[in-house]
């Protein structure tokens, strides 16, 4: 048996020692530890003037002068530039508390600029001196630096492709400094080329091409002008202009101003954006900014958060995106702002894009568009101008590879001014003989304007019920398309204008582009006969070159049905009302956070995730100016007639031809004889109305003409005719 032991009590804690106060030394360090940073800067500053002075001889010391000896023998002249610059970054260092109020911005780029030119000026000071190693120990020609980076090159490559790399450097260096981007270049040469263009067409004006062959879906020919026939004595020119002389001048649409907001805005945006933020508990970095047309987009870098981990310990978390995500309307609150979207993440980055409406919205021009090298990039002649995304940068596509567009939003969103610009964008480029437009528009007020435009089949439709005959048309059109293909073995249209381009006597088919303003009215009054048209030409017509553009401002199920999404994988959505609208367009939220006024989510083809883009603009008086090219340039250009005319008379004929035309071919096959008075009596119908129906027994040949004076009608009709009236209407339909 063991005996039980009496705890023990814990010892008390040890009493604590005294800690004697802080030294002067230990109050001036804690003191200054805050500026720790600033103080760096000042000494760099100092060094930098110490050194400028001893190189300049002001100052003696021997320290000093084996410090501004060594870095002469390194770098030469190169010395005064790199201290100059060293000074200069700490002045930027020591200043770092006065912010964003300093008067002057600094960029990465800026300082990586600078030491890209002060590299690529120590090796050709070197060579162009003709400095040997000897002159570059005594610190002449670059110094010892500029004698590495050129006499080695030298031997190795020789002196061109030396002097050629160091330029090019140089001129990276510079454009750094100077901010300007490789797609400033390029379009800078791209205007330069047109300026070139232009001036040499003013120098010898008669050096037009050729005309490009003329074709037209079954109407007339487009007439040659003395302008594109060249007269038989005339010398050849040297190389065919860009464009072709009947087509629009570039001067005919205005490229508009741009407006951008200053630095100081840009600056008090981030500062609000990463203090509410931090308010929230979600620390954030502004990392960058893009600024738009009409929003500004800041990139996001979600920071991190302390946690206590499984182990009790303190642990560093990142923030969740899905918390930056749900502050878009604090952060509207915090910014003034009417509506702020979050795009979390940013597709391909690493970031969080925040955007905010700029306090201006700048339109983006259809010229200013035309100009831009996204849009000289693209070789097809069906290209579009969309607008211009958040960074400013030209979005532009391609109708053939589109191949159809849903474009949806609430009224006053911009949809039309869209599709006005759509259009003007293919008609600026393109001859009546290659695109042919056809137009549906239940509002009468929109797409009217390009009535007499020589691209445009029939004219623009506003009726609903002529706008059914039209979608039967164009499926019977994408048919015999298909036939012709057979026939020569090609499996698109590119390829059958291809192959029929050695006949002489077959025409090229155009490209034919279908606009249909208001979905919502159609889908109404004809929903079945609508949705099956347009689901038939959404999957079948791209290959015949026929291509639908459909716009709608009631983006619901009902109108825009699961068939019809699907068979449109390129659509638009300007601003909706809710974001069960924004569902239904794009398969995803945000239209609803869109500013209108042309403000759009873009989601292509082959795209996963819609961009947003401010639409193109075109103007009344550019769009009437364009209509009015064209009827100058073609002034006996004659308007074909719509060929589903005959389409909607024989089916408006076979919606008269109801119970009482089946009753009356009944009757003509029972009787011998049969006239105007039994169809009275047999039917039950007034005398006008047996008189229509003799006539179209008449016409389908069940009766022969009527006798002179009398008024009987001898029926000779087979009656082993078992449909007399489908044999009469497939008959007209041949």
């Amino acid at each position: 048996m063991t005996k039980r032991t009496k705890p023990t009590a814990a010892p008390p804690p040890p009493s604590p020692t005294p800690q004697p106060p802080p030294t002067f030394d230990e109050k001036l360090i804690d003191a200054l530890r805050p500026y720790k940073i600033e103080l760096l800067g000042g000494a760099l500053f100092l060094l930098a003037l110490l050194t400028e002075l001893g190189l300049l001889g002001l100052t003696q010391s021997g320290f000093l002068g084996a410090w501004t000896g060594l870095w002469w023998q390194l770098a030469g002249w190169g010395a005064y530039a790199f201290f100059a610059m060293l000074g200069g970054a700490g002045i930027h260092i020591a200043t770092r508390p006065l912010g964003e109020k300093r008067p002057y911005t600094i960029r990465a780029g800026h300082v990586v600029g600078l030491e890209l030119l002060l590299l690529t000026a120590l090796p050709l000071s070197h060579l162009l001196t003709g400095a040997t190693l000897a002159d570059a120990y005594a610190g002449r020609g670059g110094g010892l630096i500029g004698w590495a980076l050129s006499d080695p090159f030298i031997e190795l490559f020789g002196g061109g492709p030396t002097y050629g790399f160091y330029l090019l450097v140089g001129s990276w260096g510079l454009a750094l400094v100077a901010g300007v981007t490789f797609r400033d270049v390029v379009e800078g040469l791209d205007r330069l080329s047109e300026g070139l263009k232009r001036l040499a067409h003013w120098i010898s004006p008669t050096a037009v091409p050729a005309p490009v062959p003329h074709a037209v879906v079954r109407g007339p020919a487009l007439p040659p002008t003395p302008a594109a026939v060249p007269p038989p004595t005339a010398a050849p020119p040297a190389g065919p202009p860009r464009r072709h002389p009947l087509l629009p001048p570039p001067h005919l649409l205005e490229k508009g101003t741009r407006w951008k907001p200053s630095a100081e805005e840009i600056t008090t945006k981030k500062q609000i954006i990463e203090k509410t933020l931090a308010d929230f508990g979600l620390p954030a970095t502004v990392v960058r900014h893009q600024i738009g047309p009409a929003i500004t987009q800041f990139g996001i870098k979600p920071g991190t958060i302390s946690r206590p981990g499984p182990d009790g310990e303190a642990q560093e978390f990142r923030v969740r995106v899905g918390q930056i995500a749900g502050l878009n309307k604090d952060l509207a609150l915090a910014l003034a702002a009417a509506r702020v979207r979050i795009e979390a993440p940013v597709p391909g980055q690493g970031i969080v894009g925040i955007e905010v409406p700029n306090s201006q919205v700048s339109a983006v021009r259809l010229g200013h568009m035309i100009d831009s090298a996204a849009y000289a990039k693209l070789k097809s002649p069906l290209v579009i101008a969309l607008g211009e995304d958040v960074s400013g940068t030209a979005v532009v596509a391609d109708v053939t590879k589109l191949p159809h567009m849903l474009v949806a939003g609430q009224t006053g969103s911009g949809k039309s001014v869209f599709i006005n610009a759509l259009v003007a964008s293919l008609v600026y480029n393109n001859l009546p003989d290659q695109l042919k437009l056809v137009m549906i528009d239940p509002k009468k007020v929109e797409l009217i304007r390009f009535n007499g435009l020589p691209h445009l089949i029939g004219h623009v439709e506003v009726e609903g019920e002529r706008a059914i005959g039209v979608l039967r048309w164009l499926t019977a059109e994408m048919d015999d398309r298909y036939r012709m293909f057979s026939e020569v073995g090609a499996r698109n249209l590119a390829a059958y204008n291809q192959t029929i381009a050695k006949y002489s006597d077959v025409n090229p088919l155009p490209y034919i582009v279908v606009f249909i303003d208001e979905l919502a009215d159609l889908m109404v009054q004809f929903g079945g006969d609508v949705e099956a048209a347009l689901c038939r030409l959404a999957q079948m017509a791209r290959a015949t070159g026929i291509h639908l553009v459909v716009a709608t401002q009631r983006p619901s199920i009902d109108v825009i049905t699961g068939l019809i999404k699907a068979n449109f994988p390129s659509r638009v959505s300007f601003a909706v009302a809710s974001s069960i609208d924004s569902r239904v367009i794009l398969d995803s939220t945000g239209a609803e956070n869109l500013l209108g006024r042309g403000d759009m989510l873009y989601l292509a083809a082959d795209a996963s995730t819609p961009i947003r883009v401010q639409g193109c603009y075109a103007t009344d008086e550019e769009i009437e100016q364009l209509v009015a090219h064209w009827r100058q340039v073609l002034p006996d250009y004659e308007p074909m007639r719509a060929p589903w005319e005959t389409l909607i008379e024989r089916q408006n004929f076979v919606d008269e031809t109801d119970e009482l035309v089946e009753r009356a071919v009944a009757l003509a096959q029972k009787y011998d004889t049969v006239s105007t008075s039994l169809l009275q009596r047999r039917l039950r119908v007034g005398f006008p109305r047996a008189t229509k129906l003799m006539q179209i027994l008449h016409e389908m040949g069940l009766v022969e003409d009527a006798q002179e004076g009398g008024r009987t009608r001898r029926s000779f009709t087979d009656e082993s005719d078992e449909d007399p009236l489908g044999d009469y209407l497939q008959g007209e339909g041949g």
